[in-house]
């Protein structure tokens, strides 16, 4: 069965880090890529950060790109989103995603469609 498991949401201030994780189950990272989602209310769900499952390579969302990395340790079948500098903005529920290595690529994030597996979320508050 698989299953993505996210953790590490928290309340926490502005400027402030947390880090998230999402641990996979019933698959490997040599055939799907992760991505990372956050929803905020009355948003769309919007994709911030993926891991190319081939090689590696990160992808991040303007919105995000300097603030946050991502990384996996594929010994644990876990990836991270090391998240930094937070702002109130950054506050939503975070989400963890599996996409099929072939569309492991940027070109393709953005739609959701193609993410086959979903956690279950964790939620992020960022107080000013």
């Amino acid at each position: 069965e698989v299953q993505l498991v996210e953790s590490g949401g928290d309340l926490v201030q502005t400027g402030g880090s947390l880090r998230l994780s999402c641990a996979a189950s019933g698959f490997t990272f040599d055939i799907y890529g992760i991505g990372w989602f956050r929803q905020a209310p009355g948003k769309e769900r919007e994709v911030i950060s993926c891991i190319n499952s081939r090689n590696g390579t990160p992808y991040y969302a303007d919105s995000v790109k300097g603030r946050f990395t991502i990384s996996s340790d594929n010994a644990k079948n876990t990836v991270y989103l090391q998240m930094n500098s937070l702002k109130p903005e950054d506050t939503a529920v975070y989400y963890c995603a599996a996409i099929p290595s072939y569309y492991s690529d940027s070109y393709y994030y953005s739609d959701i469609s193609l993410f086959d597996y979903w956690g279950q979320g964790t939620q992020v508050t960022v107080s000013s």
